[in-house]
């Protein structure tokens, strides 16, 4: 019997689809991800579940719109805060707890912001071990006022319902379920996940793996390792880049010294489209940014890597989604998500390899718990239009093909185009909801929830780390 492929799967955070050299960016050097490209396929048609990170990460690992299994709004909120009530539900199934449950050794290494209660940790949901930070980098202590103090106009201008005002506590740093650090050396956190998950292949390399090496970088604060910003043509988010870039390579060189080179399957990704602040990311050629479903917000690079089956340097424009990973992988490992488990994911195992074509016919793009686009092979229709808090109905149609920057609205000239898209639009709300319209999903598992929670990391007022902030004020 053949071994069971090793799976990597590298998920940056904030990564946008104009950031990486095999992508066209000009100002970027990511020489050893050119080079994963080149031994396997790019997708340039990958989507994500939604253009935030918790419920991005939450539709990745599970194969369901974030919807479905309670991920698309979290008290009002559009991510998961430190102490929040809320989480992904231990009773989902995911990549991790399928793929342990046929043999495989688990690990996570880096950002999970699945919830970060005892109940909702990455150890309750198939992985044997972790290290990282439960949520993102920048829900730590900061020189800046809170997030909401700082930025709260903003926030209710861009439509977000706003907790209360507290201040962040301390930046966990976890190893399983115990903290281990807290505010801890930012620049030096890949270094230290890279340590991690070399450890974690050489003590597997005689066992199938599944590794999922979840990025810190881009998201704000950039805090980045002084040896990547030498050569850096676009300040710290080029280092950054430049970060991610190395630990690939890394991880590549160490899969090569194992001899498990042709035994793993690489998946390298990001969890939504990049912030775009002047000068630094960018989703080019694409339109938007993170938070919005244009598709510079959603629609992200993807890379599948596997010598001898997927081919080498393809190129894929096929229409698919990260949700797909879990079937996929799973049917490669020669298991699958039990059958009375509705999930959106399809085995696309075949369209990677170059024999059939995408499983899908529509995509829908939900923003929280409003749908606001849905997509075929070329046509994107555009049903909600939002300004600040508002969203006005609309029917704008875009030929994705011709347009890939949805600049001009076609929709006079091909009203049975949106009329068919309208259809499968209505046919997503029935399942998945839409709260614009006051429609309920029919098809929606809840979140995880429990009572009595509190952030991971309180501290007394007169503790020492309290005054141990971070310097850079930024936050993404």
């Amino acid at each position: 019997m053949a071994r069971q492929p090793n799976i990597v799967l590298i998920n940056c955070d904030d990564l946008g689809y104009g950031d990486l050299g095999c992508y066209g960016s000009e100002v970027h050097d990511t020489p050893r991800i050119n080079q994963l490209a080149a031994q396997g396929t790019r997708l340039l048609s990958f989507y994500m579940g939604s253009p935030v990170c918790t419920p991005s990460r939450g539709a990745m690992l599970t194969g369901s719109y974030p919807a479905r299994i309670g991920f698309d709004d979290f008290d009002g909120l559009h991510v998961l805060f430190p102490g929040s009530a809320c989480g992904l539900n231990p009773s989902e199934h995911t990549i991790a707890s399928v793929l342990k449950g046929a043999g495989y050794a688990t690990e996570i290494v880096g950002k999970w912001h699945c919830g970060d209660q005892p109940e909702f940790l990455p150890t309750n949901h198939g992985f044997d071990r972790w290290f990282g930070l439960p949520y993102s980098n920048d829900m730590g202590i900061q020189h800046s006022p809170s997030l909401i103090e700082e930025h709260g106009d903003q926030l209710i201008a861009a439509g977000y319902t706003l907790p209360p005002v507290i201040p962040y506590p301390p930046l966990p740093l976890m190893r399983d379920d115990q903290i281990v650090e807290t505010q801890p050396d930012q620049t030096m956190l890949t270094r230290r996940y890279v340590e991690r998950s070399v450890d974690f292949i050489r003590e597997n390399a005689d066992q199938p793996f599944f590794l999922y090496f979840a990025h810190m970088h881009v998201h704000l604060p950039l805090y980045v390792e002084d040896t990547f910003h030498e050569g850096s043509r676009n300040g710290p988010y080029g280092a950054a880049v430049h970060a991610i870039d190395w630990a690939t390579g890394v991880l590549m060189d160490e899969l090569e010294a194992q001899g498990l080179h042709n035994d793993t399957i690489v998946v390298f990704t990001s969890d939504n489209g990049a912030l775009c602040r002047p000068g630094e990311g960018s989703n080019a050629p694409l339109r938007g940014k993170k938070g919005r479903t244009s598709d510079g917000g959603i629609r992200v690079p993807g890379i599948v890597r596997w010598p001898g089956v997927i081919p080498a340097g393809a190129v894929c424009d096929e229409l698919l989604t990260a949700m797909d990973l879990l079937p996929t992988l799973a049917s490669w490992a020669g298991t699958a998500v039990p059958a009375d488990t509705v999930i959106d994911g399809r085995d696309i195992a075949g369209v990677l390899t170059g024999d059939a074509a995408s499983p899908h016919g529509t995509f829908a793009y939900y923003n929280g718990t409003v749908l606001e686009a849905v997509r075929d092979a070329r046509y994107k229709l555009r049903v909600v239009h939002r300004s600040g808090r508002d969203r006005t109905i609309i029917a704008e149609l875009f030929d994705l093909r011709a347009d890939i920057g949805e600049t001009t609205d076609i929709a006079a000239e091909h009203p049975e185009e949106v009329e068919r898209l309208q259809t499968a639009a209505d046919a997503f709300r029935t399942e998945l909801g839409d709260s614009v319209l006051g429609v309920k999903g029919s098809a929606c598992r809840p979140s995880g929830r429990v009572e009595g929670v509190c952030p991971r990391a309180l501290l007394g007022d007169d503790h020492p780390m309290v005054i141990a902030e971070y310097d850079l004020s930024d936050r993404g």
